[in-house]
Parts: structure tokens; sequence; C-alpha cells
């Protein structure tokens, strides 16, 4: 049998520990964050013939270097690493070398409870590069949108409403074009239809409707210097927005052709009926992972996804409350999807059933659940063998 061993990451250093099968300590070292240290902390893992390899994080490029050296990984929680403190001290003391001890101790005595970490294909990892990118421009672009709406209602907020969305091509376009009111004083009728008709105006209102919602709003009463100073802010958030707007359609773009090359892009396609909701799908998938073995029955992954309650008995008190430890981003991808269940196929009339999907030779991995719209994916598929407790199944698919 081999040896235990944990990484207790951090920045700039590494604190290594391996201990054996009884848990004497039979190395202990620290690495720096750089090539050369991460090329002695894998010779020094292989060389004392690590088998299993604890460390509190599941991704990035430390996790990476281990499994290219043919290491086992067994990735943790730190709060479940933080609930175990408390059985090897008696005091609140707390290290980093103490944090490794425990860390050692649990890959030695407790890696039963735990998944060891199973790689994903390459194109599963591109794809979730993507989403997760996706999501952070999405959050910039949310953030600076709305720090654009604030300017606008301390001096203008007649744009506004004006169209659908603030951060939409058209409205940008607008305000790049009318940052303040007294730029657009001059403004009629006819010279609003000229620029719908540039912008390719969907909407169904008139340019002399927007134009009365527009001279409607309430202005507000500001000097010449700070008119020309919300004017200047008004542009230069306009001036940020635009390129996230810009590069978010180009990752959609992407998503959409990487989840089609997926081999199991149509899956999780099939899970909507609108076929343009790749991003979603996109995230279920990549989320969701590869190795079936991780989620081996729904209910695993329903508690992954945060759709499952957390239920509290203690005597004759009984209560479940909202799980809040779980895969935020499989979350929100499961609550986008239970929301579509409940819309019907687009340009189909209300009531009307949707047809029945075509025959096909693929294995589903996939399959709709019950009437709250969370699909399951762990119970299909190829799987290995379970060696996890079902009691701690949910709890070890906690993800980061």
């Amino acid at each position: 049998m081999g040896h235990y061993a944990d990484v207790d990451w951090a920045g700039d250093k590494h604190d290594v520990r391996v201990c054996d099968q009884v848990g004497e300590e039979l190395a202990s070292a620290t690495f720096a964050h750089d090539d050369k240290g991460l090329r002695a902390l894998c010779r020094t893992l292989l060389r004392l013939k690590v088998e299993l390899v604890a460390i509190e994080r599941p991704d990035g490029l430390l996790v990476e270097r281990l499994l290219d050296a043919g290491l086992r990984v067994l990735p943790m929680h730190p709060k479940q690493v933080a609930a175990s403190r408390a059985r090897f001290r008696a005091a609140g003391g707390k290290s980093d070398r103490f944090d490794a001890f425990v860390l050692c101790e649990l890959a030695r005595t407790d890696n039963r409870r735990f998944r060891v970490l199973e790689l994903d294909s390459d194109q599963t990892k591109a794809l979730r590069a993507l989403t997760r990118g996706r999501e952070d421009l999405a959050h910039a672009r949310v953030a600076l949108s709305n720090q654009l709406r604030a300017e606008l209602e301390r001096f203008w907020p007649g744009p506004i409403g004006l169209f659908t969305k603030l951060d939409s091509p058209i409205s940008l376009a607008f305000l790049e074009r009318y940052p303040s009111p007294a730029d657009a004083r001059g403004l009629g009728a006819q010279r609003l239809a000229g620029f719908l008709a540039r912008q390719r105006y969907s909407g169904h209102q008139k340019p002399a409707e927007l134009l009365g919602k527009l001279r409607r709003a309430p202005e507000g009463r500001v000097g010449e210097t700070e008119l020309s100073t919300r004017r200047m802010l008004v542009l230069a958030l306009v001036a940020a927005i635009k390129p996230l707007v810009d590069q978010i359609k180009q990752l959609d773009g992407q998503i959409a052709t990487a989840l089609r090359e997926h081999p199991d892009g149509e899956i999780f396609l099939s899970l909507f009926r609108d076929p343009r909701s790749v991003v979603t799908a996109a995230e279920l998938l990549s989320e969701i992972g590869d190795c079936r073995a991780r989620y081996p029955t729904r209910d695993a992954l329903a508690a992954d996804a945060g759709q499952a309650a957390v239920a509290v008995e203690s005597g004759k008190r009984k209560t479940a409350s909202f799980q809040r430890a779980c895969n935020k981003r499989l979350r929100g991808a499961f609550c986008t999807l239970a929301d579509s269940a409940r819309h019907g196929t687009p340009g189909r009339k209300t009531g009307t059933p949707p047809p029945a999907p075509a025959a096909t030779s693929t294995p589903a991995r996939c399959a709709p659940s019950d009437g709250r719209g969370a699909g399951s994916c762990g119970a299909a598929g190829k799987t290995g063998p379970h060696t996890t407790q079902p009691a701690t199944a949910a709890c070890n698919s906690i993800s980061w």
C-alpha cells in the first residue's frame, strides 16, 4: 500500500506533509509556486510512493501538475476541512502545519467518504472555460449597466425606459448619439425615425410615441459644468459597455459551436424546447462533467445543484431549510431549465401539447425529472463502482 500526502496550497508557496498507513510523518516540506518548485513537489511525492494527495481545491495549475505526474488527487471543500479540525484539537488554534496535518489525516482515514478527482475531457474543460468566462463578462456588464442607470437617474431618466434594455445595442447607440438632454433638444420624430431605421429597430412603438415618452421624463436641474461632466460620464460608461456586449455575443457563438461539436451536446440541447438555449445547456454540460459516477443518483445531482432541501431533525423538531452549500453555477442553470419548462414551444398556441421528440439511437444520459424541471444526469451512461456511503454522497459532491 502507498502513502498519503496533503498540499496546503497558497499563492506563493505550498506546504506538503506525507504520512504512512498508521499516520507517522515521513516528510514535511515547503515548495515555492514556480516551475522548479512544482517539479520538485511532484518528484518528492512520487519518490515517497504517495497513493493519494488531499488538497482544498478541485482545479488550477497545481492540481493539473499533480494529475499530469500520475498522482491521484482527493479534492476537499474548505468547509469540510474546517468542520474536521475539532477532531484533532482541544483549543482553537490554527496554523498552516496543523491544516496540513488535518488534510493528511482525512486522506488517510476518511478517503472512502470523498471522491477522487476524475479528469474531464479537453472539450468539456474548454466549454467550461467559455461558459464561466461569459458569466464573468455578463456580471461586469450588469455592474456597468447599473452604474449607467444610476447616472442617468441623477439628471436625465428619459432614455432608461425608452427601449427594452439599457445595455441593448440600440439603447447604447442612442446614448452615444444623445448622451444628455442638451444633445436631444433638437431631436424630432423624423430624425428619430431615421435613427431607428439605421439601428433596425424591431419594436412596435412609433417614433412619435418614443419621442413623447422621452419628452415626458423629468429633467434634473443641473448647471452647465455639471451637465458637461455627467455627459462625459455617460459616454465613458457607454464606451465601456459596448465592447462587453460585443464580446459576450461572440462568446455565445463560440459556445454554440463548441456545444454542438461535443459528444453529449445534442443530449443537453434536447432538454430545452427553444433551440437557441445554448448557453444554459452548455452550463449544464460543463458543470456536470463527463464522469457519470460523480452523480450516481438523481438525488446526488439535485443536492449538488441546490435543488434539495436540507432536513433538520432533533427530537420533536423537524424542519427543512434552503441548501446553500452547492454548485452555484449548476443551480442557476437548473433554475433556468425549470423556468423554461413552464413556457410553451415558441410559435405554438398556449395549451397545445408539443410534438413528441423523434426517436434516436443515441443513448440518453440525461432524462427530465419531475414537474420541477430539474434533469437527472447521474443514473445513466457509463458508471463506475460506487464506494461512497449513501448518507454522504450528496455532501461529497459540493463544488467550489
